[in-house]
């Protein structure tokens, strides 16, 4: 009878276990980026339970990863919970304690950004890592949001379906996730992707969507992110004008492509680095394990071209420290060597995050130690360092490659250069958008005279803030009923340069959960969402659906 009674014990504590881990939550979500915290909370604030499963961390993502410097474009379109983070690290700011390094009046204005349209709301928009992190954290805790980290969805089998919905994703910890609602708030669209959902990776030909600033732009300089402003032209030989001397490092012998025409290739990816000047808190720059100096020699003949403007995207940011970005021909922009990654394995995308944070760290390393380098450059270089405060678990380096883009959802509507260029009207708007049409360079190749140069950098302005079709944060009708995408949206690879930045990804996780508990409550698919009450709630929390005057 004891044997028996404890079997009945033991059956129902396991059973109860068994129960806790298959919980259903109205909405789960699977990533702990910016736009995973505004969807989570948005959710909450709806009164639905939720829960953040994260493969990362840090939550944040990239705009606790590096980038504060923020690519905010016409800020007056940035609402809802977007404009309360940024009104939050103004807070933040606020107080004595988070200025260490700095005197507040010795940084200035820098960032503090504008009145809200309330005139109330103040905001700053340039800010340190740790403290993008803290207010993260800080969401989270206020709404008492339960986040599940170093979980990784189970990409093979992880995802369980009954007809169009999604019933519970497993992760690779043998973990499991029931949900009404599922948002993707990851940057390479993994849940999307193993819920059969149509996406693409890659640049679209020019003739697809009707764009013109679509597929390989050879010939095309926007930026000066490339080699033809130099003084004068470089070879890409190791023995200059000897292509039998075979090709430099970082330098593709491969035909680039027909102008306009598609390709699989993504615009090259990098870290934002948070560097500082300050001696207290200054670590000189490492030697990475790994570091060949060889794979810098095309950046000795930029600087021997008479190139001077390294530090030009030293941006400040407070305490001082920056948010350093690629600049110039051969930078931090470690072009040609991610194409695999939207769709690698786990572990092949932990390898090319390694050779991305080898390439960048040797490149610091390079321009600081080296004796070739111009003794005014290395010099400068050598007052930087990495921060002692900033990632303290991860060597002082950021946690988060800067995923410019992966995957694309193709899904019920695809945003296009047409929209955001308004040559047609975009329908449904749940936020908005308005940074520069923005590709970096997709490959550096070499000319038909003989020559380097670099491909794929793009900056089109737009003619003012632009709406974000609902349609494009949802799979084609029969795909998956149940699951949004906020930062994976469904559009074209020119108009994603201009959607891609992290406050519209904010607002579009706001969005994405709001649309999430009405399609709940109505019992409905996320396709099928009334989009007039969808309007109506956006506008009352906040978000900004059309500029006011364009």
């Amino acid at each position: 009878m004891r044997l028996f009674g404890f079997l009945i014990c033991a059956s129902l504590t396991w059973g109860a276990v068994s129960f806790t881990q298959a919980k259903t939550y109205d909405v789960v979500v699977y990533g702990g980026t910016s736009a995973g915290v505004t969807a989570a909370v948005q959710a909450k604030k709806m009164g639905k339970s939720v829960i953040i499963v994260s493969p990362d961390i840090h939550l944040g993502g990239l705009s606790s990863g590096g980038l504060g410097f923020t690519d905010t474009g016409d800020k007056s379109v940035i609402g809802g919970l977007s404009r309360e983070f940024y009104h939050r690290v103004w807070m933040e700011y606020q107080k004595p304690e988070t200025w260490k390094w700095q005197a507040r009046d010795q940084y200035g204005n820098k960032g503090q950004g504008t009145p809200a349209m309330d005139g109330e709301q103040r905001t700053m928009w340039i800010f340190e890592p740790y403290v993008a992190e803290k207010v993260f954290e800080d969401f989270i805790r206020e709404y008492n949001i339960p986040v599940h980290r170093n979980e990784w969805l189970d990409r093979a089998k992880g995802v369980k379906k009954s007809r169009d919905r999604i019933t519970s994703i497993r992760t690779l910890s043998g973990k499991t996730y029931a949900g009404k609602m599922f948002i993707d708030a990851t940057y390479e669209g993994d849940l999307m992707a193993a819920a059969d959902v149509d996406y693409h990776v890659g640049r679209e030909a020019k003739t697809v969507y009707g764009e013109e600033w679509n597929g390989v732009q050879t010939g095309v300089l926007h930026h000066r992110h490339h080699f033809g402003f130099l003084k004068k032209k470089i070879s890409p030989y190791v023995v200059p004008d000897d292509p039998k001397s075979g090709v430099l490092p970082r330098v593709s012998a491969e035909d680039p492509g027909d102008y306009g025409a598609g390709d699989n290739k993504v615009q090259a990816y990098c870290f934002r680095m948070c560097l500082t000047d300050h001696p207290e808190n200054r670590i000189p720059f490492p030697k990475p394990a790994g570091y060949d100096p060889a794979q810098y020699e095309l950046l000795l003949r930029v600087f021997n071209a008479g190139w001077r403007e390294t530090f030009q995207k030293f941006d400040p940011i407070p305490n001082r420290k920056t948010d350093s970005n690629n600049h110039g021909p051969f930078s931090t922009d470690n072009i040609g060597f991610n194409y695999d990654y939207p769709e690698a394995s786990y572990e092949r995308r932990r390898e090319i995050i390694a050779e991305h944070e080898t390439y960048q760290k040797g490149w610091l390393y390079f321009i600081a130690n080296d004796p070739r380098v111009p003794k005014d450059v290395r010099e400068e270089m050598q007052k930087w360092g990495l921060p002692k405060d900033e990632f303290t678990d991860n060597g002082n380096w950021s946690h988060q490659l800067y995923i410019r883009e992966a995957r694309r959802m193709i899904g019920l509507y695809v945003m296009t250069e047409n929209e955001l260029l308004e040559r047609r009207p975009t329908p449904d708007s749940v936020g908005m958008g308005s940074y520069t049409i923005d590709s970096h360079n997709v490959q550096r190749y070499i000319t038909p005279e003989g020559y380097v140069q670099n491909e794929g950098d793009i900056g089109v302005k737009t003619k003012g803030p632009y709406e974000i079709a609902y349609g494009s944060l949802v799979p084609k009708k029969g795909q998956c009923a149940n699951l949004l995408v906020p930062i994976c949206v469904s559009s074209s690879h020119i108009a994603f340069g201009s959607i891609r930045m992290e406050p519209v990804f904010m607002i579009l996780g706001q969005s994405a959960a709001t649309a999430a508990v009405m399609a709940i409550d109505g019992k409905t698919t996320v396709q099928d969402v009334p989009y007039s009450k969808l309007r109506e709630r956006l506008l009352k929390d906040g978000q900004i659906l059309e500029a006011v005057l364009k």
